[in-house]
C-alpha cells in the first residue's frame, strides 16, 4: 500500500498548483458578465474601470493558461491577448444568438429575458468562448468550459465544432453536438437533437465524423442525424425523432411516420 500511497502523492504534487475546473468556469462566467451586465449586479463607473476589468480578464486567462500548463509550444500571452483582441467579435455573434432566439420562441418576451434566463443562450456563449481557446490551439480549457456547460444546461457542444451566426438552441436539454460538426446560420435546435458520428474507431480522429448542416435549417426533438458524409441542404426541415444518415438536397422536409395505435378507454364505473 505504500507503493500506491507514494504514487497518488507524486501525482498530487504535479497537478497542486493547477486551477480548479470551478476557477476555469469562473473566469468565463465574469467574462459573461462584463459582456452582459444584465447577467450581473456589479456596475462601472467610468469607460477605464471596464477597461480595467477586461485587462485583469485578460491576465487571469493568462495565469490559467500557465498553471495548466496548456501549451508548450505557444506564447501564451499571445494567446490570451489575441483572445480579447477577437471578443468583440464574438460578442457580436453572441447578440446574433440572442436575436435569433428572440424572434423564434414566442414565449420570449424581451433581449433581456433571452440573455438572463435561457440555457440555450448560456450554452452557446460558453461555447464561442471555448471555441476561440479550440482554434487557438489551447487544450484542456476548451472542453473544462463546455463540459461546465454541459453539466448547467444538459447542452453538450463540443468546442471543436463550427457554429456560424444566428444559432437557435430552444429548451436545448439532451442536445449535443460532436467536435467535426459545422452549422450555417439561422439554424434552429429542439431538445434532444444529436449530431453526432456513424463511428468512433480512435483512428477517425483526424476526420470528418459528424453532420454539416447548412444555413436556414430546423430540426425538431429527438432528431438524431450521424456521420461525416451526411449534409443536410439549406432550408430543410428534420421532423422530430427522425434517423437520417445520409444527405438530402436543400429544401427538403423529412419526418418520422409513427406506428400508433390508439385503444378507446372506457369511462369508469
Amino acid at each position: 500500500m505504500n507503493e500506491f500511497y507514494k504514487h497518488i502523492y507524486d501525482k498530487q504534487k504535479a497537478v497542486q498548483d493547477m486551477p480548479s475546473n470551478k476557477a476555469i468556469a469562473q473566469w468565463a462566467i465574469n467574462v459573461l458578465h462584463l459582456l452582459f451586465p444584465e447577467r450581473n449586479s456589479k456596475s462601472f463607473g467610468s469607460v477605464e474601470e471596464i477597461a480595467t476589468a477586461f485587462q485583469a480578464s485578460e491576465t487571469e486567462l493568462y495565469d490559467l493558461m500557465l498553471k495548466t500548463k496548456a501549451c508548450s509550444t505557444c506564447d501564451i500571452k499571445k494567446v490570451a491577448k489575441q483572445f480579447f483582441v477577437q471578443l468583440p467579435t464574438i460578442y457580436r455573434t453572441m447578440l446574433t444568438d440572442a436575436q435569433a432566439i428572440l424572434d423564434g420562441d414566442p414565449a420570449a418576451k424581451s433581449m433581456n429575458e433571452v440573455i438572463r434566463t435561457y440555457p440555450g443562450f448560456l450554452a452557446i456563449c460558453i461555447f464561442r468562448l471555448a471555441h476561440e481557446l479550440w482554434e487557438q490551439e489551447i487544450p484542456l480549457i476548451p472542453r473544462i468550459l463546455t463540459e461546465y456547460a454541459h453539466s448547467k444546461t444538459g447542452i453538450d457542444i463540443h468546442p471543436g465544432a463550427f457554429i456560424d451566426e444566428y444559432l437557435h438552441i430552444d429548451h436545448g436539454t439532451g442536445i449535443v453536438i460532436g467536435e467535426t460538426c459545422r452549422i450555417g446560420k439561422h439554424v434552429k435546435l429542439y431538445q434532444g437533437v444529436t449530431l453526432g458520428a456513424l463511428s468512433v474507431e480512435k483512428n477517425m480522429a483526424n476526420t470528418q465524423r459528424h453532420p454539416i448542416i447548412e444555413d436556414h435549417v430546423i430540426i425538431y426533438a429527438g432528431a438524431t442525424i450521424l456521420g461525416g458524409e451526411t449534409v443536410v441542404g439549406h432550408h430543410s426541415t428534420i421532423g422530430g425523432n427522425v434517423w437520417l444518415t445520409s444527405s438530402i438536397a436543400p429544401y427538403t422536409t423529412v419526418y418520422h411516420q409513427p406506428n400508433s395505435k390508439f385503444i378507446d378507454a372506457k369511462p369508469l364505473a
